[in-house]
């Protein structure tokens, strides 16, 4: 993305994104009154304080207590965390304000949002989801690349306010649309209406989108972005998320990023990637006709060789699993092919520009870190080069050769928990986090007795 520079004008940039110094001069005339200053916890949430916007000038910094990168799904202080916990008393960190993340919410009057990093006595916390991403860019870099990002997210709306639906436990909820919409241009009302308030507030937030539809399931919806830089594009994505929650509530509807909200659908985090050497020099440039160009072939292998160690990081709750079906447009196999939406990696694009598609992360997944897994499987194939399999021309579900999706988080944790891989793209530290995480969650479902257990054995048994 782009962003027009008028330093002078108001509301200041085309794109909605504030300079510095610009909102220096928007506090002083009074027109922001409030700084929400925010880190992305461990499942992406934007989690922060409301500041007085004059003190944040005069700060420019914040305190937050550890335990938001050291929780769970329902902010319950956990026990087991070498971040923080009980015996040294949930210290607090410090929120270093990124300057280039300043934006307007226009449906949060007078407020601009901030995106920061968590550090401790100076240095960045590195569990902390953006830090996470920002090792493997520098590890990119360090190669002579760096990637631009596009990013697909899926979600789902229901009717009725979310409090509503926590009413009823979240059971009989009525989709949005009665039926399969998927591209179509004939919304019900509420849908058009909903979707043109996303549309405004995106686009005043600086995030405007590329496309916005109606997916295959009832209630179903897509946004997209066109590329931009890495951690651009995940902030981004946390915007759109909080916005979606909050107008979604004023028009009376409930969304939800669940990877699998019902029985039978799935919403997907896709991330599309490029690699360039600069601006102008694409790393998969190819003659129409040729083969993939090496860093191409290379970063594929590397993904289709390190995905299936880093689950807990695209795929990072019990649900998430759920997703991964036959014939659900969500992989259930480590494979790639051309243009192939039964792949786990897909190549698409330009024919001579083409770029990749990882469909593997759900909706649910934090993305910071589903890109960092992401990139660390390009990393070790641009380093490594494994050896290519040949690409799926057919239906990939019936491909018994290939890998398949982990079945469960327990699984799943259980690989990234003793992978090479994951180790040396990570570390040991944040890899021993995220496995606590994912050990937390499995435990929280472990033993409760479900709607769909009681119903196949209450009066069966």
């Amino acid at each position: 993305m782009t962003h027009e520079t008028q330093p002078n004008d108001l509301p200041v940039l085309a794109s909605g994104l504030q300079q510095p110094e610009n909102l220096v001069r928007l506090v002083e005339e009074g027109e922001i009154t409030t700084v929400m200053l925010a880190v992305p916890d461990m499942q992406g949430r934007l989690k922060g304080k409301l500041h007085d916007a004059r003190t944040f000038l005069d700060r420019f910094e914040s305190e937050m207590c550890s335990y938001v990168l050291a929780t769970d799904l329902n902010m319950n202080a956990q026990p087991g965390y070498s971040l923080t916990g009980w015996d040294d008393g949930f210290q607090d960190l410090h929120v270093v304000p990124d300057p280039k993340s300043i934006r307007r919410l226009s449906y949060l009057p007078g407020t601009v949002l901030v995106h920061g990093d968590a550090v401790r006595h100076g240095w960045p916390i590195d569990v902390a989801p953006r830090q996470m991403l920002r090792q493997q860019i520098a590890e990119l870099a360090s190669l002579g690349y760096r990637a631009k990002v596009g990013i697909e997210s899926e979600f789902m709306l229901y009717k009725g306010t979310p409090a509503q639906a926590r009413r009823r436990g979240y059971r009989g909820l009525v989709p949005v649309s009665p039926y399969n919409l998927d591209y179509a241009l004939d919304h019900p009302p509420a849908l058009s209406a909903f979707f043109h308030d996303l549309w405004e507030v995106l686009h005043t937030a600086g995030c405007p989108p590329e496309a916005i539809k109606t997916e295959g399931a009832p209630g179903q919806i897509e946004v997209t972005w066109p590329y931009g830089a890495p951690m651009a594009a995940c902030d981004v994505y946390t915007v759109h998320q909080h916005a979606v929650r909050h107008l979604a509530a004023q028009h009376k509807m409930a969304p939800t990023f669940m990877a699998a909200p019902q029985t039978g659908v799935g919403s997907g985090l896709h991330l599309h990637v490029s690699l360039w050497r600069d601006e102008d020099d694409s790393a998969f440039w190819m003659e129409q006709g040729s083969e993939l160009p090496e860093p191409l072939q290379h970063s594929v292998a590397g993904l289709l060789d390190a995905l299936p160690h880093l689950a807990p990081l695209y795929a990072p709750t019990s649900n998430s699993y759920k997703r991964y079906r036959p014939h659900s447009f969500a992989p259930t196999r480590f494979t790639w092919g051309h243009g192939n939406r039964t792949c786990a990696i897909r190549i698409t694009g330009e024919e001579s520009n083409p770029h990749l598609e990882n469909r593997v992360p759900g909706a649910d997944a934090n993305p910071y870190l589903a890109l960092a897994a992401t990139l660390a499987g390009i990393i070790h194939g641009l380093r490594n080069q494994p050896k290519l399999p040949p690409p799926c021309t057919g239906d990939s579900y019936q491909d018994t050769h290939a890998r398949e999706m982990p079945y469960s988080l327990d699984e799943a944790t259980t690989d990234f928990a003793s992978s090479r891989i994951a180790s040396l793209a990570f570390g040991p530290d944040p890899v021993d986090h995220y496995v606590h995480a994912a050990e937390l969650e499995h435990a929280a479902l472990a033993f409760e007795v479900t709607d769909v257990e009681l119903a196949r054995g209450f009066d069966r048994g």
